[in-house]
């Protein structure tokens, strides 16, 4: 018990309004530290693990890929060929090789439209986080974008360029590459 007595003469000492304010000061400071962390969340960068033709396109797409998403660079090295990185605070992240999204099993959010950008179909589902996952469908292997929240000031800004990448590389589900959207002849 002597161990706690001196703390707490210290405290005791302080003039009143310094001891009034510690309490709502120290859980402020919590808070604060709380809320900070909150708004550090980071998409993962967990490898998928892609086989045959799969794995080709993504070797491919990972070299069509642009340097840079609304001027952040994309970093290096990648932790594996099948993801890819940007500095956008929080980072953006590509994966390619992914599996199907498990949410596409419910016939609602089959029927669902999300953005055509560039002649690739993006499946559009919230992280969790306050950002976006888009997964592009209708092709020959699944990519990934996950943009946190403020990464940008559209979420959907990194799409165009990854999808001009995305359509160059992986074949839609009737084999071809590099389709167009006009369909006027």
């Amino acid at each position: 018990m002597a161990r706690f007595q001196r703390p707490i003469r210290a405290l005791a000492a302080l003039p009143a309004p310094v001891r009034w304010l510690s309490l709502p000061l120290g859980l402020l400071a919590c808070s604060a530290l709380l809320f900070q962390s909150w708004g550090s969340w980071q998409p993962p960068l967990t490898a998928p693990t892609p086989t045959g033709a799969v794995a080709g396109y993504c070797q491919a797409l990972a070299k069509a890929l642009p340097g840079a998403i609304e001027g952040h660079q994309r970093t290096a090295p990648d932790p594996s060929p099948y993801v890819a990185v940007w500095n956008s605070s929080p980072r953006t992240v590509l994966r390619c090789g992914v599996p199907r999204p498990k949410s596409l099993n419910k016939q609602a959010n089959q029927e669902s439209t999300g953005p055509n950008v560039n002649n690739v179909q993006w499946y559009l589902e919230k992280d969790g986080h306050g950002g976006y996952r888009f997964t592009a469908t209708l092709r020959l292997a699944y990519v990934e974008v996950s943009v946190p929240a403020g990464a940008y000031p559209n979420y959907g800004d990194p799409l165009s360029p990854v999808s001009d990448a995305v359509n160059a590389t992986v074949p839609d589900i009737s084999g071809q590459l590099g389709g167009t959207d006009d369909s006027s002849d």
